[in-house]
C-alpha cells in the first residue's frame, strides 16, 4: 500500500473518506472516486453499508459490555466511529496512510481513551507490541478487533500470519468483526475490470474472494451464531439491494462477527 504523501495521486483510504462524505481528501481522490462510481454505481451504497455495519457492531458489542477495541485499517475517526458510538470505550485505531493518521490525530485531539497508530497491518507484530497498545489496554487482552473494509486489499497469502497473530494475542472470548467483498469468480464486466485497474494504479490492488474462502482464511476464529451473513441482512435492508447493485457479477458484501 502507498505510504508517502502525494496529493496528486489518489489514495484508497482517502477515496473511501470522500465516498462517505468526509472532508479529508484531495482533488485527485475526489476525481478517482467519481470515476469509480461511474464504473460501478453501487459503490456508494456498499461503502456506506460498510461503515453502518461497523457502527451497528460497535453498538451491539457495547451493549454486551465490551469496552476495549483495536480497529485495524481504520480510516478517519469521523462522527460515527467507535469512540463516538461508545464514548467510554478505550480504542486503538490503526492505519498506514500518513495523511489519514495526521488528520485523525487532529480530530481526536487529547482524548485520553484513544490512540491512532500509524502502521501497516501486515506488520502485525509491530502493532501488537506498540506502546500505544500498552497505554490504552494495559494488561487487558479480552478485546474487540475490527477488520472492516480491509480484506479486499490483502492477498490470500497475507491472511494466515495476520489472523493467527491476532488469535494468539487475544484472550479467550475476544471478538473479531470483519467484512468481505465477494463476487462470482467466473463473472466480470469491462467496467468492473476498469474499476479494479484503478485500485491497481493507486498502489492498492483489490481482491474479491468467495464467502466460503473468507471463512477459511479467518480460521481459527469462529463465527458466533448467525455471525456470518450479508451486511444487508445485518442491517435489515435486504429489500434495498437490487440486481443493478450486484453489477452483473453477483456482488455481495458480507459481515462477520467471530470469537476466540
Amino acid at each position: 500500500m502507498q505510504t508517502s504523501i502525494d496529493p496528486s495521486i489518489p489514495n484508497a483510504g482517502r477515496v473511501y473518506d470522500y465516498v462517505l462524505g468526509g472532508q479529508h481528501n484531495f482533488e485527485a481522490d475526489r476525481q478517482a472516486a467519481e470515476y469509480m462510481i461511474s464504473l460501478v454505481p453501487s459503490t456508494r451504497k456498499w461503502v456506506r453499508m460498510l461503515r453502518t455495519f461497523q457502527y451497528e457492531i460497535a453498538q451491539r458489542l457495547a451493549a454486551e459490555g465490551w469496552r476495549y477495541f483495536l480497529d485495524l485499517a481504520s480510516g478517519l475517526p469521523t462522527e460515527d466511529h467507535i469512540h463516538s458510538v461508545v464514548p467510554d470505550a478505550k480504542v486503538v485505531y490503526v492505519d498506514n496512510d500518513p495523511v489519514t493518521v495526521a488528520y485523525a490525530r487532529e480530530i481526536l485531539g487529547d482524548n485520553p481513551n484513544v490512540r491512532y497508530l500509524k502502521a501497516d497491518i501486515r506488520d502485525i507484530d509491530a502493532i501488537l507490541n506498540a506502546p500505544e497498545i500498552e497505554e490504552i489496554f494495559g494488561a487487558e487482552r479480552k478485546v474487540v478487533i475490527g477488520f472492516n473494509g480491509i480484506s479486499v486489499f490483502l492477498r490470500e497469502s497475507e491472511y494466515a500470519p495476520l489472523i493467527q497473530a491476532l488469535y494468539d494475542w487475544a484472550a479467550p472470548g475476544s471478538r473479531l468483526y470483519a467484512t468481505f467483498e465477494t463476487k462470482n469468480p467466473e463473472l466480470t464486466t469491462p467496467k468492473m475490470e476498469q474499476f479494479l485497474a484503478m485500485f491497481q494504479q493507486m498502489g492498492s490492488p483489490y481482491y474479491f474472494i468467495t464467502p466460503e474462502r473468507a471463512l477459511e482464511l479467518m480460521q481459527p476464529w469462529k463465527p458466533v451464531t448467525d455471525g456470518f451473513r450479508p451486511i444487508a441482512s445485518w442491517l435489515g435492508v435486504e429489500d434495498q439491494i437490487t440486481e443493478e447493485d450486484r453489477e452483473g457479477v453477483e456482488l455481495e458484501f458480507y459481515g462477520a462477527l467471530m470469537e476466540k
